[in-house]
């Protein structure tokens, strides 16, 4: 595994997470993951010989973490900004603990998300030659 890729690749999860609270819309979000997908998909392939869909699963899933810690540590600011989302949270079960919902939700959308990243990563790896290790 290379952790420091991973790592790496996760902190677009942070960046996400932070411009989710205070900038980017719900309905503008899936366009920037896109995007990111698709960078960190180009960035795994050209990083990696081996193991792509494994270490898109990993970067999914960190992303997770970070996204899901940002939500909740400002959780006020992004249901003030997200008044979809806040009237989702209260037709759900926890509807009392939103945080705790989130803390709940947010591995299995890492997971959803880790999946699909993966299937990028496994794409690009056929298009895009591992650069030479020295």
């Amino acid at each position: 595994m290379n952790w420091k890729l991973i790592f790496g690749l996760s902190l677009f999860g942070l960046a996400m997470g932070l411009a989710t609270i205070f900038w980017v819309p719900s309905n503008v979000e899936p366009l920037f993951w896109l995007v990111i997908f698709v960078i960190c998909a180009l960035l795994t392939a050209w990083q990696l010989s081996s193991r792509h869909f494994i270490h898109g699963l990993l970067v999914g899933i960190v992303n997770s973490v970070w996204v899901t810690a940002a939500h909740i540590a400002w959780f006020d600011r992004y249901m003030a900004n997200h008044p979809r989302e806040a009237a989702m949270a209260q037709s759900m079960p926890l509807s009392n603990s939103p945080r705790l919902m989130m803390a709940l939700v947010g591995p299995m959308i890492g997971i959803i998300s880790g999946v699909i990243l993966g299937v990028f990563c496994l794409v690009a790896a056929r298009f895009v030659k591992p650069r030479p290790r020295s």
